[in-house]
């Protein structure tokens, strides 16, 4: 089977993630998380204080992502500088930030080089905010990803408890609005489903279900 480029996008905490890894260890591809890229430039700048004032110093953020060293490993276990913030990033204090931080245009322009040139390689899964729309646009397959903000924040929310993580579920579920919100209405690469990605709404999908969806849409765009 001929290997392709697969593009996810979509809405927070729909497990996009969680989703393409699983799809990128089941075809053998290189998955690519580029919603850890924007939390590292979050947490580094919450580092470096560059959100002191509660809104988002340009200047002072411009900075701090000059020289920043961002990298994933083989697993997309993310590194700042070298140090292993896996666990750091997905707190709720980054994930307060990131969708503001990930809205600045330097920003993304600092990281979309490196996701194209991760993504240029057949045989990759990557997803995001924009893989489809602006990093990939010439992805075979393109997926946007949805659910209910009240399902989401669940899902979310018993996630932060496994972990241990201090948060009540109305903090995540305004969180996740926010974000949508954030997203959908930034000026530099909005959230949006490309015209030719196919919508997947994983409200009330098992697992199993979702799996059994995808792979039928790669083994289609594979044989196109």
């Amino acid at each position: 089977m001929k290997k392709i480029s697969i593009a996810i996008d979509g809405f927070s905490s729909c497990g996009k993630s969680t989703m393409a890894k699983q799809l990128a260890k089941t075809l053998s591809y290189i998955y690519v998380d580029t919603g850890a890229m924007y939390r590292v430039v979050a947490l580094a700048a919450l580092r470096a204080g560059v959100m002191e004032s509660g809104e988002v110093d340009l200047d002072r953020l411009k900075e701090c992502v000059k020289n920043l060293d961002i990298n994933l490993d083989a697993n997309a276990k993310a590194y700042l500088n070298g140090e292993d913030v896996e666990g750091e990033i997905r707190g709720l204090e980054v994930s307060n930030w990131v969708s503001k931080v990930s809205a600045v245009g330097f920003v993304r322009e600092r990281l979309l080089d490196i996701q194209r040139e991760l993504g240029a390689k057949k045989g990759v899964v990557m997803d995001g905010r924009d893989i489809g729309s602006v990093v990939l646009p010439d992805a075979e397959l393109k997926i946007f990803v949805t659910a209910d903000a009240d399902v989401r924040a669940k899902r979310r929310y018993d996630e932060l408890l496994k972990k241990g993580e201090p948060a009540t579920y109305q903090e995540v579920l305004d969180n996740i609005k926010m974000r949508d919100h954030n997203d959908v209405n930034r000026a530099v690469s909005p959230l949006v489903q490309a015209p030719d990605a196919l919508l997947l709404d994983n409200s009330y999908m098992t697992i199993e279900e979702q799996n059994t969806w995808l792979l039928d849409k790669v083994n289609e765009a594979c044989n196109k």
